[in-house]
């Protein structure tokens, strides 16, 4: 048996294994909410564009989109996190529970806004929707000391002890902090398992990790350098990144050019974007990879198959328009696709 069957063999057992998965994820929801309006004239009143509304979706983004992913992906997945007492709050309770997600472990927290993301999608009835404006709705993050935290520090350490892996997705609203994670691992619930990482503000406060999964402009605020097209930049700031956090491995995703992944002891393997480069959406295309990279972790792939599905994963979400997700039919799919090409 060739080496790309016998690869893609054992991505096929990695990705059947999940069902078998419980995941634990600490995250920061998001409401992502797009609206449509069918083109209908030109304002008098200003140079913009009047829109009939069409329609309306409610969807979890940030922490949430990982969340559902790994639902998608048939893991057993047990979001910690906070929502507010508004309509975005409970439609994001609700959307979760429609997949079959527990949300025991998600707080509603009076008075607080739930992080909404607004898209405005213009277009005529059969031609492509294309987003026009973006507002964004934030709260004040909580403060390290808000009482509804020691409920997700006791959830996250209950869930944890039944789980294979931890995930941690930070977009910097008070749900997912550095500070959080050190008081869930303080005894030692996280000892015998992966914990991987996305923070889009300040991965390198946070100690205990295992394994991180930032883009290239998070890695390039975070060591103050600019890599652009210099692979001698980018692979000097992947071994830095490795070594200062204390990781056993990383990978850094690069949109259209892939993504590069670096493991202790091992040179870094580069990858290319799977499908089309011309890529439709990136929405929540980070939040897929790290869904899909701790669940192959969690079903016991190493560092470069954990990349290898995660690269089929971005590549086949950012084919689909707003914030959606890949089932492990489609990673299935993918596999099959990849081994046909590769021993032709």
């Amino acid at each position: 048996m060739t080496r790309p069957l016998k690869d893609a063999e054992r991505w096929r057992k990695i990705v059947h294994s999940l069902s078998d998965v419980s995941i634990t994820a600490l995250v920061d929801l998001v409401a992502d909410e797009f609206v449509f309006g069918e083109i209908a004239r030109v304002s008098r009143e200003a140079p913009v564009l009047i829109l009939k509304h069409r329609e309306r979706t409610v969807l979890p983004g940030g922490g949430g989109n990982a969340v559902v992913n790994l639902a998608s992906l048939g893991v057993n997945v047990l979001p910690v996190g906070v929502v507010g007492d508004d309509e975005a709050g409970g439609l994001l309770l609700e959307q979760l529970r429609e997949k079959k997600v527990s949300t025991s472990g998600i707080e509603r927290v009076k008075n607080h806004i739930t992080p909404t993301k607004t898209r405005i999608l213009a277009g005529m009835s059969h031609t492509s929707r294309q987003q026009v404006v973006r507002i964004d709705r934030e709260p004040e993050p909580l403060d390290d000391l808000h009482p509804v935290l020691l409920n997700l520090v006791n959830a996250a350490r209950e869930y944890a002890t039944a789980s294979d892996a931890f995930l941690i997705s930070d977009y910097g609203y008070g749900g997912a902090t550095p500070r959080l994670l050190n008081f869930i691992k303080s005894n030692h619930c996280l000892r015998n398992q992966p914990v991987t990482l996305d923070s889009r503000y300040r991965m390198l406060e946070f100690e205990g990790i295992n394994a991180a999964t930032p883009n290239e402009p998070e890695v390039e605020e975070a060591l103050g350098i600019r890599i652009g097209h210099d692979d001698a930049k980018l692979f000097a700031a992947g071994e830095q990144l490795l070594k200062q956090m204390g990781l056993e491995s990383l990978v850094i995703t690069r949109g259209r050019d892939g993504m590069v992944a670096f493991e202790n002891g091992a040179p870094p393997l580069s990858v290319s974007i799977f499908g089309s480069d011309q890529v439709v959406d990136v929405t929540g295309a980070g939040d897929t990879v790290i869904a899909t990279f701790t669940a192959a972790l969690a079903a016991g792939a190493d560092t470069a198959e954990a990349t290898r599905l995660a690269n089929f994963a971005g590549g086949i979400v950012v084919m689909k328009r707003g914030t959606a997700t890949v089932s492990s039919d489609e990673l299935l799919a993918a596999i099959d696709q990849y081994s046909a090409t590769a021993t032709t």
